[in-house]
């Protein structure tokens, strides 16, 4: 039960772990997007919608690759664009990223709901699916560790890979250190020579990307290529930008938190002869660990736990 359970939590880990990586990129450039989960939605349509190009197309003999390249592709490329309509919105215009945020999921939503209702045909979802899904052909010789670590579609290993790849690139790299610079103080930022409206930008589309990939994860490998409402994405989304706060802006935490809140996730619904209270709190727990973390490093963090200085503040250069 404990193996099984580890496994659920690893695979579903990676629509939070794909948002909450998203989300932080996004963040340390100084923008609170709460667009996630509606960008999370359109990166589910942009996904089917290139495997649906792929599969119509190749049905008969499709290839691993280039189906995953139709798939990502496609997820990246729509959730990026929504992301850059927020992007405009907050750092052209210099609209409410708050009030923006709620307005891009509830767009991304409905259109999610309507172009896949409308304009994909997904008979070919579930063979898709499967080839997706595929896990390394000697897993199943290893015994527990086969399945625990090495029993997983490829999207799996590419979220820990952008993971880890994030942090590096924030911590460790010249241009990580201005994105960094420009979510704390982007006017001493621009005062140094940093192009802060193109690092924003940036930020924002590959952030809004990365995150589109989680909802192309769920419907194309966790539920085995069934369309469900796109609420449910959305509802994954919002515990990707709690599981933010939950590992403090830690790209590399994030491995590890996304598979506990996936973990709180499948308890509240598999879980028997529990009441029906006990299983609210259960589906509570992770907002509810994050609210405490969030007090408890506000009042006793250091510096190194707190959000960049200017999150959710707009920048007008005129102003500094």
């Amino acid at each position: 039960m404990i193996t099984s359970l580890i496994i659920a939590a690893i695979s579903l880990s990676t629509v939070f772990l794909f948002g909450c990586v998203g989300e932080i990129i996004t963040e340390k450039a100084g923008h609170l997007n709460l667009g996630i989960p509606g960008i999370m939605c359109s990166g589910t349509a942009g996904g089917c919608f290139g495997v649906y190009l792929y599969m119509n197309a190749f049905h008969d003999n499709p290839i691993w690759l280039f189906l995953v390249l139709f798939g990502v592709v496609g997820a990246f490329c729509f959730a990026a664009i929504v992301a850059l309509i927020y992007g405009f919105l907050t750092i052209s215009l210099r609209c409410n990223q708050n009030i923006t945020g709620l307005a891009v999921t509830t767009f991304g939503t409905g259109f999610t709901q309507f172009f896949i209702d409308n304009f994909i045909d997904r008979q070919y979802f579930g063979q898709a699916s499967k080839i997706l899904s595929k896990s390394l052909p000697f897993a199943s010789d290893l015994g527990w560790f086969g399945q625990v670590f090495l029993s997983y579609g490829f999207l799996v290993y590419l979220a820990v890979a952008i993971a880890i790849v994030t942090a590096i690139f924030l911590k460790r790299t010249k241009t990580g250190l201005h994105l960094r610079a420009i979510g704390e103080n982007p006017a001493t930022a621009d005062a140094a020579g940093i192009n802060v409206t193109a690092y924003k930008y940036v930020a924002v589309m590959v952030g809004g990307g990365i995150a589109g990939l989680g909802g192309f994860f769920y419907i194309m490998d966790y539920i085995g290529g069934s369309w469900e409402n796109a609420s449910t994405i959305e509802a994954l989304g919002w515990l990707s930008v709690a599981l933010v706060i939950f590992t403090l802006w830690r790209p590399n935490l994030s491995i590890l938190g996304s598979i506990l809140f996936a973990a709180f996730y499948i308890l509240a619904f598999k879980l028997t002869g529990i009441s029906f209270t006990d299983t609210a709190i259960l589906k509570l727990l992770p907002y509810l660990v994050t609210i405490i973390v969030l007090i408890f490093t506000s009042i006793f963090g250091s510096k190194n736990v707190q959000p960049p200085a200017s999150l959710g503040l707009n920048y007008f250069r005129e102003d500094r």
